[in-house]
């Protein structure tokens, strides 16, 4: 049996007897939250194009495309743990943990991509599916099972690193080819964040497992009733974001030529969630969409890059991460009409 919940699409649309005005009409498509998005993004670029001419360039924008491409992949599985209900903190350090095994099997396999990239996604799932079960079976909450996770995995991939770079992967075509490559004139590292998009937002806009996984974040109790089964749901979507980390760890060694234990996922959990709560998703579960998470991903990486550009310390991005990530989440507390803690209603 099936809950019916509806999704946040990334154009949203609802029919009606009377055709709304015009400017009404455009808001309910899009959203409100996807406007106020691509409204900052618009002042972002404005600004930063404003007080640097290279900023807005071709060379540069590209530049940003393929930086945001991880924090992206990451972003858009984070949307769906959140809708399920659920958080995954450990998000980087699996990162880690793929980058450094598809580096090291290629190279101790003679310098084969396949079987390194393989290794890799082996063992995003087995990481994934070991969350999903200390959550389900362990009955821990998401965010310290992932807090422990974001500790272990990144132990792991120091041990397996001896705590540096390993391996050296651009005398193979293919890792070149992911890491500097470009189809149509676009970078292919970005080619493969849209895939995963559009195949995830199919997943959640027109698919029962989309809808199902809608009702368990909302009403898990309600979803149980209907007879969804939870726990497998739980489990697939940890499991798929393993997947999906491994894959931004491929990414992470094409880009850099070697296996990286930290540098370069070192943090990047906090940017996917960031992310992730300023495009719509609500941190309670059952709301959320993939446009508004990739408008918020473009808007980070445009925002890193100006502040890059201008030469702006780099410990003030992290400010800034940590006060959009606040403002996000106050808004959503705002728009829910919920009591603030300790104050009457």
């Amino acid at each position: 049996m099936t809950v019916t919940a509806t999704p946040d699409p990334i154009i949203e649309g609802t029919p009606a007897e009377e055709p709304p005005p015009r400017r009404a009409g455009l808001l309910a498509r899009v959203g409100g939250q996807n406007l106020s998005l691509i409204g900052a993004l618009i002042v972002v670029l404005a600004l930063f194009g404003f007080l640097n001419e290279n900023y807005l360039s071709l060379t540069n924008l590209q530049v940003i495309a393929e930086a945001a491409t991880i924090t992206g992949l990451l972003a858009v599985v984070q949307t769906v743990v959140i809708i399920a209900g659920g958080l995954d903190i450990s998000v980087g350090s699996q990162v880690g943990v793929a980058s450094v095994v598809s580096a090291m099997v290629f190279t101790s396999t003679g310098s084969n991509a396949l079987i390194g990239m393989v290794a890799a996604i082996g063992v995003g799932i087995l990481v994934g599916v070991l969350n999903g079960l200390v959550i389900v079976y362990g009955r821990v909450n998401p965010t310290i099972a992932t807090l422990a996770g974001l500790a272990a995995y990144k132990g792991l991939a120091q041990l397996l690193s001896d705590g540096r770079a390993q391996g050296y992967v651009l005398n193979d075509d293919f890792f070149v080819f992911l890491g500097r490559g470009k189809i149509a004139g676009v970078p292919v590292m970005v080619w493969i964040l849209v895939l995963v998009a559009v195949a995830v937002h199919v997943l959640l806009t027109y698919t029962d497992i989309g809808r199902n996984l809608y009702a368990i974040g909302g009403n898990d109790t309600a979803a149980r009733l209907a007879g969804i089964r939870i726990n497998k749901y739980l489990i697939a979507v940890y499991a798929l974001i393993g997947v999906v980390a491994a894959i931004a760890g491929i990414l992470l060694t094409a880009r850099t030529g070697s296996g990286q234990p930290t540098s370069g996922s070192e943090g990047l959990e906090l940017k996917a969630i960031t992310a992730a709560a300023l495009g719509g998703c609500a941190l309670k579960g059952g709301r959320g969409g993939i446009g508004g998470t990739l408008l918020a991903v473009a808007l980070l990486g445009c925002l890193e890059n100006g502040l890059t550009v201008e030469g702006i310390n780099s410990f003030w991005q992290n400010v800034a991460q940590g006060a959009l990530l606040v403002v996000a989440v106050v808004i959503q507390q705002r728009r829910s009409g919920e009591r603030a803690v300790g104050l009457p209603a």
